[in-house]
């Protein structure tokens, strides 16, 4: 059994590996006006530089979370680790928008075996209930920070060496970890021999998600009708299909149907997808009213990021306490609720000539739910499940988020991007400034649509403890 204090180190380094991997989803959407003129990039094929993370890591998160139970969770997160430096030491260096889009599809690769690797460990080292909570809002917090920190950090950078400094960054953070990973988690036990990869289950999961999360994103793109979408969704459901054959033949298969048995780990699934596609999607959207509406500079748009992150880092300190204390779907319920009001207000105060300040009440409501969400969502996915299956539980959990990250986005943008064309100067950006807000309305609907799905949960029953009557109790005290 592991000390409190190398309990302690392990779980920061863990979280400062899910801050690596969550401040990549959004480092670079500061840079990316920077990056679409060195590059070449269009307003349409810009998004491609988060969906390309985005579509790899949701495709992979089932593997890499078979791996982590299977070949061992140190190794994987190590190996994860080690894909983040190269991949960003390539997008580094990029000179064509290809090989940019490649060093992003590899990170994504790498945040595939990280996030279930991080997750799986700190629930197979803290105890079901109190303890996990707490380790949870940590790592929690720094994941949901991770992602406002990113357009934080990416702003510093960008402004001070340019848009190459938000993948070489990466480098020392990476090697760090690495470090902490080999001195302060244990070491992975032998391989269950009496287990299976389920090699061909796994690689028919990781084409059936990749290719439908392509077809999603890419199709306002190529057009719904197109040759390349129509193929891509095809594939992508057929191999559903023969995952679904391979998963009822295989006598040890990747996602066991106990698992998906649990009813908070199916919610929190769902609502996972849900959360990334609201939550998520809204510092994008920031990020482009900042730079393209008022006219900020990639630092003082990384500034206007402070006050969320704050907030976010403080919902994701209370979350785990607040699930522990009023139960999961109290806190859900709550928190989502609060969220919906937050993304209403900014909506509202998203204008051509707007101000910081009237976007503060709506970030700080925003933000602390997207903390408290976070964090809860993640305590669900982990509740119940044993620890030689927590591995792909993260990794349900986590393709929930990654396919919601992913198609959130790309709808959202059709509905940003729907009046703008044809446009510029004044004109332009007052179109954009509508777009922008009615994305962000939209986003408060979807966030709606997360509460109903959250009430619809059931919460485990607690077994009746049998209340003796009084002469039973006056016979068990004669």
């Amino acid at each position: 059994m592991q000390s409190p204090k190398r309990k302690s180190l392990a779980l920061a380094l863990l979280a400062f590996a899910m801050l690596i991997v969550s401040l990549d989803q959004y480092i670079v959407v500061v840079a990316l006006p920077e990056i679409g003129r060195d590059l070449g990039y269009s307003e349409q094929t810009l998004q491609t530089v988060i969906s390309a993370y985005a579509i790899a890591s949701a495709g992979f998160l089932l593997l890499g979370g078979r791996a982590s139970d299977l070949l061992g969770r140190r190794r994987m997160l190590v190996s994860g680790l080690v894909l983040y430096a190269g991949a960003s030491t390539v997008g580094g260096l990029s000179g064509q928008a290809e090989m940019l889009l490649v060093a992003r599809a590899v990170q994504g690769l790498g945040g595939a075996l990280v996030f279930p690797g991080t997750l799986s460990i700190i629930n197979t080292t803290f105890a079901e209930g109190r303890d996990r909570n707490r380790a949870l809002s940590v790592w929690a917090g720094a994941g949901a920070a991770g992602l406002v920190v990113g357009v934080l950090l990416g702003g510093v950078l960008t402004e001070a060496f340019g848009w190459e400094a938000v993948f070489l960054i990466n480098l020392p953070m990476v090697s760090l970890a690495i470090i902490g990973a080999l001195l302060f988690i244990d070491r992975d036990g032998p391989r269950d021999t009496a287990r299976s990869f389920d090699l061909p289950g796994a690689l028919s999961a990781t084409a059936a998600v990749t290719l439908i999360v392509f077809a999603l994103v890419e199709g306002p793109h190529f057009g719904w009708g197109s040759p390349q979408i129509l193929l891509s969704a095809g594939l992508g459901l057929a191999l559903l299909g023969v995952f679904t054959a391979i998963e009822r033949r295989s006598r040890d298969p990747l996602v066991p149907a106990r698992l998906l048995a649990n009813p908070h780990l199916r919610t929190a699934v769902a609502m996972a997808a849900l959360f990334m596609a609201t939550f998520g999607s809204v510092l994008y959207f920031l990020s482009l009213y900042f730079q393209d509406v008022r006219g900020y500079g990639p630092l003082q748009t990384g500034f206007g990021f402070l006050l969320p992150t704050i907030c976010v880092v403080a919902g994701s300190a209370l979350g785990g306490r607040l699930a522990t204390h009023f139960g999961l779907r109290t806190t859900l319920v709550s928190a989502l609720s609060l969220g919906a009001v937050g993304a209403v207000a900014i909506s509202l105060a998203i204008a051509p000539e707007g101000t910081y300040l009237g976007l503060v009440p709506g970030l700080i409501a925003l933000s602390s739910a997207d903390g408290i969400v976070f964090t809860v969502l993640f305590i669900a996915a982990g509740t119940g499940v044993e620890d030689r299956h927590q591995g792909v539980a993260s990794a349900l959990a986590s393709t929930g988020a990654g396919i919601g990250a992913a198609v959130g986005l790309a709808l959202l943008v059709l509905i940003a991007n729907a009046g703008t064309d044809g446009l510029a100067g004044g004109e332009l950006r007052v179109a954009m400034a509508e777009g922008l807000s009615d994305a962000v309305l939209v986003v408060s609907a979807g966030i709606v649509m997360t509460v109903l799905v959250a009430l619809s949960s059931r919460p485990r029953a607690e077994p009746k403890r049998k209340v003796p009557c009084p002469r039973e109790l006056q016979r068990q005290t004669s």
